[in-house]
């Protein structure tokens, strides 16, 4: 390829929108430097991403391939928001089935480069190699959770507690690691599924076929983690900043922003909690009790975005206690549908975010300069909060080491440390000075065109 020549990378994210919009923002950086971007998905989840600025369309392009029918998934289920988090297996084997109509499409296709989620294992694994397309491997997990859960044969973890300290290969003092409720709850990531293949094997699988790895990191916030990673996967790792979400904005001021900033310009400046746990974490009922009755406690004011079910197909809806809507009628908002979570977290009313946190999560938390109180429930939120613990920029509830259960009590304590109390101080410092690692443009659009200067230099010239 000509050094001049502009790419034509695909995009494959695994169909969570806690990957799909990580997966967009590095879409949209890419094709701002005029190289062409093919983001592929499902043409639901296409549906709900957020809007393109206009001037984009050229060069990203959406492609729509239908999700393909598999028994006891929901027929309207595109994306893990949709359904209970036992029938995510379920999502997994229909993902799979996509294989097919992504090699016909990438057969017709352009494509220099293919970057891929770690579910999709068998992209780099088949489709690329018999195509003559490069893949690379592009984690929206930190490089801590990667190193964490590592790709080195030979990796004897088999039992939970195994997962409770940090591995024998990170070769400097740590405290990351998972709490042993928090490995319980994402086990079957590591023991298998349906599908036949664990989670664990689909990110070893993907990692050694992948022609690089691309990770959501900045060398200045983890660069010994990012080492580490280098070694265990023995391939070269770019990290492409945090990805922080943009918003478009097309003129058209969002309904439901304007209810929503009227309730915050009426609250104390830098003391309402802002509450949500993301697209795909639920918790319990009687955690939810817990977190309300602690909001409660607490007397701060609050915004809280609930998620009551997770999909259609939910058979366990969650309530809020008798009266707690109430009693806190006009010191707490909570909130049942969509709600604009950059908008909310950059009102100056909003001081803190009680997040589970997810890194998107996190990091736009960061961008707005606000308080973190972690409440973790799924997936990769324990390694992050334990990240965060160990740099001082978050907070984690207390809870019980075994099943995970915390009281209302713990929560309002947790709520005031942070928001209000001296000792609480380093962590509101904390986030302050840690805002420019996380949002750096300047840094980031380095980080961007060392990783595309590599896949020019090593694009296929075979594969047209």
């Amino acid at each position: 390829m000509a050094a001049g020549k502009n790419l034509h990378i695909v995009f494959f994210p695994w169909l969570a929108f806690g990957h799909m919009i990580p997966y967009l923002e590095l879409c949209k950086l890419i094709a701002q430097k005029g190289h062409r971007v093919s983001f592929v998905s499902t043409p639901r989840n296409i549906d709900r991403l957020p809007k393109l600025p206009p001037h984009l369309s050229p060069f990203l392009r959406f492609v729509g391939i239908p999700l393909p029918r598999v028994e006891n998934l929901p027929p309207s289920a595109e994306a893990t928001s949709d359904v209970p988090f036992d029938q995510v297996q379920y999502l997994k084997k229909a993902y799979d089935g996509l294989k097919q109509p992504l090699a016909e499409f990438l057969r017709t296709s352009d494509a220099d480069w293919v970057l891929c989620d770690f579910v999709s294992y068998w992209l780099g694994q088949e489709i690329g190699p018999s195509l003559g397309i490069k893949t690379a491997l592009f984690s929206i997990f930190i490089p801590e959770c990667l190193v964490f859960f590592g790709a080195r044969s030979g990796d004897k973890r088999t039992k939970p507690e195994d997962f409770t300290v940090p591995p024998e290969w990170v070769p400097f003092p740590t405290t990351v690691a998972f709490s042993y409720f928090e490995v319980m709850k994402i086990f079957d990531g590591v023991s298998g599924n349906i599908t036949g293949v664990s989670d664990l094997d689909r990110f070893k699988i993907n990692v050694r076929y992948s022609d690089v790895v691309v990770v959501r990191a900045c060398p200045e916030f983890n660069q010994e983690w990012i080492e580490v990673l280098g070694d265990i996967c023995a391939k070269t790792v770019f990290p492409i900043g945090q990805l922080p979400t943009s918003e478009y904005d097309s003129g058209d001021e969002n309904p439901a922003w304007q209810p929503i900033k009227q309730w915050l310009d009426q609250q104390p400046k830098g003391l309402v909690v802002y509450v949500a746990f993301g697209s795909e974490a639920k918790p319990n009922q009687h955690e939810l009790t817990e977190i309300a009755l602690g909001l409660e406690k607490s007397k701060l004011p609050f915004f809280w975005v609930l998620r009551t079910r997770r999909g259609p197909s939910d058979p366990d809806p969650i309530e809020l206690p008798d009266g707690f809507e109430e009693r806190t009628k006009g010191r707490g908002v909570v909130c049942t549908t969509w709600a604009p979570q950059l908008k909310i977290l950059g009102h100056e009313s909003v001081g803190g975010f009680l997040t589970h946190a997810g890194w998107s999560s996190v990091v736009e938390a960061i961008q707005s300069e606000r308080s973190l109180i972690l409440l973790t429930f799924l997936a990769d939120q324990g390694i992050n909060a334990r990240v965060l613990e160990e740099k001082k920029m978050g907070y984690s509830v207390p809870r019980s080491e075994v099943d995970g259960s915390f009281t209302s009590d713990s929560v309002a304590e947790s709520l005031n440390l942070v928001m209000v109390k001296d000792e609480g101080k380093i962590y509101r410092d904390r986030v302050k000075e840690m805002k420019d690692l996380f949002v750096n443009n300047e840094r980031d659009d380095g980080l961007i065109d060392e990783l595309l200067g590599y896949l020019k230099m090593h694009e296929r010239s075979n594969n047209r």
